[in-house]
């Protein structure tokens, strides 16, 4: 696997701080302060910010226990937007490194999210477009093939969606139409009433989506997102594993995009389940063989990096959820075509289960 010199992975690094502090001085007014909310015991910042009616708008920022957020928090009045430095670390990263972006179109869609406060929010990229990220998160080169999209998904906890008390501005309708008047609301088919996608004159899908924790009867409903506002989120089984604990990283367009996506360990054996799921329901197989595909280039980019441990600690969380994960788990491995890939993946895995103290074999990864 092609690695990112260390050279450009610093930029890269440099990039993401850099992005993260211009979206945070473009959240917050100078004219504001920031508070500490005490809620069901975790303590989180919030702005407040005058209203010309003399009353006062409050914004959530972030848990307390972030140190960024907390640095952030302090340094304020210093921080800076540099948005000509910005782009050209971008193209330093897209011309000299290798690393690809998305097209423009969809990057305009996820700054424009961004913009509205979808990740200040504790919302995630999940998808394809989150995919693209992890090249630069890994120091890696990612097949060109494997990230081309025609659709952009989002998701969130309905348990944050409701705990910030705060919500995007303008809404989603209204943020994606900025990008593209022509964007308008896909009606849910079971309650007409909702909706929880988006698309364009020329087909092009925004979806929202939610974990699905509870019963079979939350499928296909839509579920309230107050973050959202009159948008509502699809439900979906295993987006709880994914979305958990999720990384900041940074999107490859204009001044680069800060972004939240599914920590790379995670949506890797994320896909490897998914994959098998499509199999049994009947899915399209070229959306199947694409799930197994990035689980295996991104498993492989993890071992690369030496992140085994870190792979072998989620396959072992996902394993643990009991018999039906893990029969999507042995399945997905036994579907993974190179075989020669797939041996390095179990080995990767092996040693990952050892340096976690885990005995392999009770994780059924048997010999190669």
């Amino acid at each position: 696997m092609n690695t990112v010199d260390l050279m450009f992975q610093t930029v890269y690094s440099e990039l993401t701080q850099r992005a993260l502090d211009a979206h945070f001085v473009s959240d917050f007014s100078p004219n504001g302060s920031f508070v500490s909310v005490s809620d069901k015991g975790r303590d989180y910042w919030y702005f407040d910010e005058p209203t010309a009616a003399g009353g006062r708008k409050r914004k959530y920022v972030g848990p307390n226990s972030d140190p960024d957020v907390a640095r952030r928090v302090a340094a304020f009045k210093d921080l800076k937007s540099d948005l000509a430095g910005r782009r050209k670390l971008v193209q330093t990263l897209r011309n000299q490194a290798g690393l690809l972006g998305p097209d423009r179109f969809t990057g305009d869609i996820i700054q424009a999210m961004a913009l509205s406060g979808f990740f200040r929010l504790r919302g995630v990229m999940v998808g394809a477009v989150a995919y693209q990220v992890y090249a630069g998160l890994l120091g890696v080169k990612l097949p060109a093939a494997t990230i081309k999209t025609d659709d952009a998904d989002f998701a969130q906890f309905h348990s944050i969606s409701a705990e910030v008390e705060d919500r995007m501005t303008p809404g989603v309708a209204e943020t994606l139409r900025q990008v593209d008047p022509s964007f308008a609301e896909i009606m849910n088919q079971i309650d007409g009433r909702k909706h929880t996608k988006f698309k364009n004159a020329t087909g092009y899908m925004v979806e929202f989506l939610t974990p699905n924790r509870g019963s079979d009867d939350h499928q296909g409903r839509p579920s309230p997102m107050p973050a959202l506002g009159d948008t509502h989120a699809q439900p979906l089984r295993y987006l709880d594993f994914l979305i958990h604990d999720p990384v900041k990283a940074v999107l490859l367009h204009r001044g680069g995009v800060p972004v939240t996506v599914p920590a790379p360990e995670r949506f890797a054996v994320h896909k490897l389940i998914i994959s098998t799921k499509r199999r049994n329901q009947g899915g399209p197989t070229d959306k199947r063989l694409k799930d197994v595909f990035q689980a295996t280039v991104l498993m492989e980019a993890l071992i690369a990096s030496r992140r085994q441990d870190d792979l072998a600690e989620v396959y072992a969380e996902a394993w643990d959820r009991g018999p039906s994960w893990q029969e999507a788990l042995t399945v997905g491995l036994r579907g993974i075509l190179k075989e020669d890939s797939r041996n390095r993946i179990i080995e990767g895995l092996q040693q990952g289960m050892e340096q976690i103290e885990r005995d392999p074999a009770a994780y059924g990864l048997g010999q190669a």
